[in-house]
């Protein structure tokens, strides 16, 4: 079983774990929440310096923690795509010079393959093929989980990821930053019936409507032309309890939806979720129930390993490492990455 000293640096959580196989050993994640609220989302300057200041005390807390030497760990991870650039620089160049310094094996790490590995530490029986449903403020996708570093996306958001339509929609409502938790806090005591919003489909040249990808732009739009109507109606104070639980139900409704459909067409009995918008309240409600009236088991990791964390990233890349795969130290931060790629990550290092 390999033990993975991980960092995870890629948006505005500086996260360093160490952890063997399947098990967390230690986990620290220094948020950074209430340094961009006051602007309304995340500074990439910002972040980065932050990350900066903070990855030190995070690395030496989490090997305490762990209490393990380096003569215990068999390999360093750090993520290294998508994200912020200034961001996942910091965590892997870090990454990279504890390996060199440390004579380990180094990995980088897709930060969506993270999320999904996220479900193998709240469950370490699962074992592909499955279907994941990924949920985050940059992503909405439907994976078909075949294999270490064999995925197929099956479906994706067209627009808007439902964790960034979350966000603009808290902000329309006057709730702040970070949207999510926001909204589902207050959906709880509003009426999720109160006001019909539409799902959003993905039209098809040949007519008809894609199955799997998902539009919440029109919904957010939607949600902003019922807030000015309210509004020229005189209704003040705006029912915002039900207005964040009509929303958050539609939601939670168009992606439960596609899931079943899309396990269904796959003959996947076995879904996953991950990624922040999985902490969700009415999306775990609306999915389990929907699973057990299909026949479907469905994973939700714990709260704690829904938000960004390094957990997560020494899991997947425990397995890799497992599998003989490596990365070369002359491996660089991107962007984007898209998850089929994943395996580009390790081909440097295959190839010596």
């Amino acid at each position: 079983m390999a033990t993975i000293l991980a960092l995870e640096t890629s948006c505005d959580e500086t996260a360093v774990a160490v952890v063997r196989d399947r098990a967390i050993l230690s986990t620290v994640v220094a948020s950074q929440i209430d340094v961009h609220q006051p602007y309304g989302g995340v500074v990439p300057e910002v972040a980065s310096r932050h990350h900066v200041a903070t990855l030190g005390d995070s690395l030496r807390v989490a090997l305490e923690q762990a209490g393990l030497g380096w003569a215990d760990i068999d390999a360093v991870a750090a993520t290294c795509a998508p994200g912020l650039v200034g961001a996942l620089l910091v965590g892997l160049t870090a990454g990279k010079t504890l390996a060199m310094v440390h004579h380990k094996p180094f990995l980088g790490v897709h930060h969506l393959e993270g999320h999904i590995y996220a479900n193998y530490l709240a469950s370490p029986d699962l074992q592909p093929p499955y279907l994941c449903l990924l949920v985050s403020g940059g992503h909405t996708s439907l994976i078909y989980v075949k294999a270490c570093g064999q995925y197929q996306t099956l479906g994706q958001t067209r627009d808007d990821a439902a964790g960034e339509a979350f966000d603009k929609v808290a902000r329309l409502l006057g709730l702040g930053y970070p949207g999510g938790p926001a909204i589902d806090k207050l959906a709880q005591v509003g009426n999720p019936k109160a006001f019909p919003l539409p799902e959003g489909n993905i039209s098809l040249p040949g007519g008809g409507f894609h199955p799997y990808d998902s539009s919440f732009s029109g919904l957010k739009t939607a949600v902003l032309r019922l807030v000015e109507k309210l509004k020229a109606e005189g209704v003040d104070p705006l029912p915002v309890a039900d207005l964040a639980a009509s929303f958050q139900a539609t939601v939670a409704r168009s992606l439960t939806r596609r899931v079943v459909a899309c396990a269904q067409a796959y003959g996947l009995t076995t879904v996953a979720v991950g990624g922040g918008v999985a902490a969700n309240s009415g999306l775990r409600q609306q999915l389990q129930q929907a699973a057990d009236t299909h026949g479907l088991r469905v994973i939700f990791p714990p709260l704690s390993l829904c938000t960004d964390n390094a957990a997560m990233i020494g899991c997947a890349a425990a397995d890799h490492l497992n599998h003989g795969h490596r990365s070369g130290l002359e491996l660089g931060a991107q962007s984007r990455l898209d998850l089929a790629r994943v395996m580009e990550l390790y081909a440097p290092q295959a190839e010596r």
